[in-house]
């Protein structure tokens, strides 16, 4: 009778860091929400919020790209994060984490400028664009060369059409367009990765 392999800790198995780009983005964000609790929405506002304050302000340009860490509060991060750490692992598997964090760093960017410049009193922060990128890029996870996935298309009317109908519609607190935007970067990802398959 074959005995199970345990690992050196005595159990049957063990744990890895399969997605360290994805856990290690969301620690930070886990720890900027205790910070930001710890400091009474002080760090927040100093680091990771952006809004439209001086250029001449070297934390705005920080900020342009931190505000993707910060969270108002914990359902709004784990709303978040769970959605990362379903999508991440499995994307940075198939592109690397090099991909995801440029997909990180062009979605903050991309949302931030646009907020900055047409919403000029409005602040944001949180991981939702983000989250659309993501959401947008596992529908290239397996597709071939020179082909559009009718998953991306379905996924598009549906995620993408919900937040622009409901940017129209409802007056809240949440940022639709930066969802919309992250879509695009997530989308503009795949079709140049599926692209230079060729």
């Amino acid at each position: 009778m074959s005995k199970k392999r345990r690992s050196g800790n005595g159990f049957p198995f063990k744990l890895t860091l399969n997605a360290p780009v994805t856990l290690a983005f969301t620690a930070i964000c886990l720890g900027a929400l205790v910070l930001n609790f710890v400091t009474g929405g002080k760090s927040n506002s100093l680091l990771f919020i952006t809004y439209h304050s001086s250029l001449k302000d070297p934390l705005t340009y920080l900020r342009f790209f931190t505000h993707i860490i910060g969270h108002g509060g914990w359902e709004h991060f784990m709303s978040n994060t769970t959605y990362l750490l379903l999508l991440g692992p499995m994307l940075e598997e198939k592109y690397g984490g090099k991909v995801l964090l440029w997909i990180m760093g062009i979605t903050a960017l991309v949302t931030s400028l646009t907020h900055y410049i047409l919403f000029p009193n409005a602040a944001l922060c949180g991981a939702s664009g983000v989250v659309f990128a993501f959401i947008l890029l596992t529908s290239f996870t397996s597709v071939k060369s020179g082909e559009i996935p009718v998953t991306f298309i379905l996924v598009a009317v549906i995620f993408l059409g919900e937040q622009i109908v409901t940017g129209f519609t409802q007056a809240d607190d949440i940022s639709n367009l930066s969802h919309v935007l992250g879509g695009v970067v997530g989308s503009a990802v795949g079709f140049a990765i599926n692209k230079n398959k060729r």
